[in-house]
């Protein structure tokens, strides 16, 4: 009997556990259009005007569907964004600051951080974002 090389049995390997993610994958994708179309041709269809009116909160709708959002409200989202990512940063920082050899490096790239999120709150701060109106 030949023996087969033993970089072709581990490609034959590695090939191998792509093809169940594959698999894994394909079955999700198969359980979810099964469910999409079992839903589909289960549930009654009986549109009544009341049904296709838009509809939030019991309240009966009045005036357009639109409705114009502040941009502000955006902007104060996206500087919690930035100071959640800084608390994130700041936790493994501090338990690698405290290992030996990785105080003076460690530290120099903690201020470079703040440096950056200090620039982006002096931009917020110059262009009047921070004041509540």
């Amino acid at each position: 009997m030949r023996k087969l090389p033993e970089s072709t049995v581990l490609a034959a390997d590695y090939f191998q556990s792509y093809s169940v993610v594959g698999l894994l994958a394909l079955v999700g994708v198969l359980f979810v259009a099964v469910a999409f179309g079992a839903g589909r041709l289960l549930r009654p269809v009986v549109p009544t005007p009341e049904k296709l009116l838009t509809y939030e909160c019991g309240v009966d709708p009045v005036g357009e569907g639109w409705a114009h959002t502040q941009v502000r409200y955006y902007v104060y989202a996206f500087l919690y964004v930035i100071f959640a990512v800084d608390s994130i940063f700041l936790f493994p920082w501090a338990t690698v600051f405290a290992e030996a050899g990785y105080g003076a490096t460690t530290l120099v790239e903690m201020f470079i951080f703040l440096g950056f999120l200090a620039v982006g709150i002096l931009y917020a701060w110059k262009k009047g974002v921070l004041t509540w109106t």
